[in-house]
């Protein structure tokens, strides 16, 4: 089952956006892929970047070479590789990251750890993106909704 975000319905159809679970791929196989390249792709392509799996050591692996050999393929040149977290923060469910209270703040809304360790990985990985310092950060209160976290 393919997770699409409530927040991210404005785009999901078209996939002219980078959808968060592709995004959460990207990062746990170590591909910087760009707009500009996600732009590239066909509806096909974008839908199989969106269901194939990217969990085990296996199949991160398959991921981030078919994802390198498509890039290559419409633009000429490969994805720039990231090194892969071995404790990526959003596995981290002994500590709040301080951007995202930070940003929770904002709203005027304390996340508890408690909470945090009710979240699953992907959900983790959202309020993290989401809170980053020069990212549009519109869709982080709608996360802290659709995530039962506040009203």
């Amino acid at each position: 089952m393919t997770i699409f975000f409530k927040f991210e319905q404005d785009f999901v159809n078209s996939l002219r956006c980078i959808p968060m679970i592709v995004r959460y791929k990207l990062d746990t196989c170590g591909v910087k892929l760009k707009l500009n390249h996600w732009h590239e792709f066909n509806k096909e392509e974008k839908d199989f970047l969106v269901h194939k799996p990217c969990k085990t050591t296996q199949e991160i692996k398959e991921y981030a070479d078919y994802l390198q050999e498509l890039v290559r393929e419409k633009t000429g040149e490969y994805a720039k590789s990231l090194e892969i977290e071995s404790n990526p923060q959003w596995s981290n469910i002994e500590e709040i990251p301080e951007q995202v209270s930070k940003k929770a703040e904002e709203f005027n809304f304390q996340l508890t750890l408690s909470q945090w360790q009710n979240l699953d990985n992907l959900q983790r990985f959202v309020l993290i993106k989401l809170s980053k310092s020069g990212h549009e950060n519109r869709n982080f209160l709608p996360a802290l909704k659709e995530f039962k976290l506040i009203n």
